[in-house]
């Protein structure tokens, strides 16, 4: 077997790409979704070292592994945001099912390796599945240690598999707190004040690394993301004061919804808001007869998987961050990397 790497190469390589992502990704893409995201890209990089010498600025690589038949039968992509952990490289290393335990996986990670070595990076991180013996395995043989655990659940909805449709707790008392959408006020004023929750919410999550991203990035990767519809945020308000918000995406491919995010300020949490938003989503998912809503969560994320359990979420595969010094990635690896 005669394997290449090379460049990607856009936008011909899409399609072939969104195959195979959908070989591990919960939810499936398309090419069509993987060119609006790249839209959203800086076109060029520039990294820097900070006062405490590490990687700082953004930057990306990315590579395919292809066969003889110039088939895309692995993926690289090394990238780092300008919010991104100083010193880390974000990565996603995939190999196409029948291809793997054949060395395409460790070609990958050293091209990452080299690329990492030349901007100065020191971490890298990733995740991999918590029910994919052999990428805990391939990790671990690279130096990777767990750093966390997250897992999804998901609520099923409709009747499906004769199964009758769920019962739900009723809808507590928020006093004088209203809710809307931000199809019901749209425009930058309410998209800003939506952005004031995220900035004081994000970093409460468990695990959150680096920094939040400024009003612009956070639009394109945090709020109007793929599903994104302004009916589909419902926000909790207090007068003209946001303090709760969830964005709940619509994949029209599975006909399912997933949950992107749940967030409320600190000065309005314990009031059951966060409960509240949870099952306006599902009614925002009934009415759209959604099969299902899925969401992820960090394993020390109690308060919000007490809610997901009320609400009877089930528990699904979840997944391991892990991380690893890059020399001693480059030391573990069987393929000389200069």
């Amino acid at each position: 077997m005669s394997i290449t790497l090379r460049p990607l190469q856009l936008p011909e390589d899409y399609e072939q790409l969104a195959q195979l992502l959908n070989q591990v990704w919960s939810e499936p893409t398309t090419a069509e979704n993987l060119h609006d995201a790249d839209k959203k890209l800086y076109e060029i990089g520039h990294t820097w070292m900070d006062e405490n010498g590490l990687l700082a600025g953004y930057d990306r690589e990315r590579q395919v592994a292809v066969n003889e038949q110039g088939d895309i039968v692995g993926y690289a992509w090394t990238w780092r945001a300008p919010w991104t952990e100083p010193g880390y490289l974000c990565n996603t290393l995939v190999v196409s099912e029948p291809y793997r335990k054949q060395g395409i996986g460790q070609l990958l990670l050293a091209h990452i390796g080299k690329w990492a070595l030349k901007i100065g990076a020191s971490t890298l991180i990733t995740e991999v599945w918590d029910d994919n013996e052999d990428a805990i395995q391939f990790a671990k043989r690279h130096a990777f240690v767990i750093e966390r655990h997250a897992f999804q659940s998901v609520l099923t909805l409709g009747e499906h598999d004769g199964a009758q449709q769920p019962q739900f707790p009723s809808m507590p008392d928020l006093g004088a707190l209203r809710f809307l959408t931000l199809a019901d006020e749209p425009g930058e004023e309410s998209e800003q004040k939506l952005y004031e929750i995220y900035k004081e919410t994000l970093v409460d999550i468990p695990g959150y690394l680096g920094e939040v991203p400024d009003f612009v990035e956070w639009r394109k990767w945090n709020l109007k993301v793929d599903g994104y519809a302004p009916e589909q945020v419902i926000i909790a308000a207090d007068g003209d004061r946001f303090v709760g918000v969830t964005n709940v995406l619509l994949n029209p491919q599975t006909n399912g919804m997933y949950h992107e995010y749940t967030g409320v300020s600190r000065a309005y949490r314990g009031r059951k808001i966060a409960f509240a938003l949870k099952l306006k989503a599902i009614e925002l998912a009934q009415k759209h007869q959604a099969a299902y809503i899925r969401t992820d969560n960090d394993s020390t994320n109690a308060p919000i998987l007490s809610i997901n359990r009320k609400l009877g979420y089930v528990p699904l595969r979840g997944s391991y961050r892990v991380l690893a010094p890059l020399q001693e990635v480059l030391s573990k690896l069987p393929i000389e990397v200069q």
